[in-house]
């Protein structure tokens, strides 16, 4: 893959965010959470609505828990590490929800809450 590090936006200063474990780079606004209660492919997973410094890799028909959907592949600009995937479409009506939105792995996030300490 080619080097995308020159293309990371940093963006949300001072609001809580995910950004990668690995290079740091800001993924998604903490506020863009949907729900916690999701699998990826190494453990949980968070379904968030929207993600910066995130590129998608090729679109795929893929069987998941709740059935088969076409997603892509979502890799960090900064180092190209993966985390998660981008839902494209759902097949059954009731996953339709899921539809423009991540499903991002809590292991390849970190979660930076922007906390200062008012020191008087």
């Amino acid at each position: 893959m080619p080097d995308t590090k020159t293309q990371v936006v940093q963006a949300y200063d001072g609001r809580p965010v995910y950004i990668c474990a690995k290079c740091s780079a800001t993924i998604a606004l903490q506020d863009e959470m949907i729900s916690k209660a999701f699998s990826g492919r190494d453990g949980r997973g968070y379904l968030i609505h929207s993600a910066l410094n995130v590129k998608l890799g090729r679109r795929e028909d893929r069987p998941l828990l709740t059935g088969v959907h076409t997603v892509a592949d979502a890799f960090c600009v900064g180092c190209n590490e993966r985390l998660g995937w981008y839902y494209h479409k759902a097949a059954d009506y009731s996953q339709k929800y899921k539809e423009g939105k991540y499903l991002l792995e809590r292991e390849r996030l970190v979660k930076e809450n922007a906390w200062s300490l008012d020191v008087n």
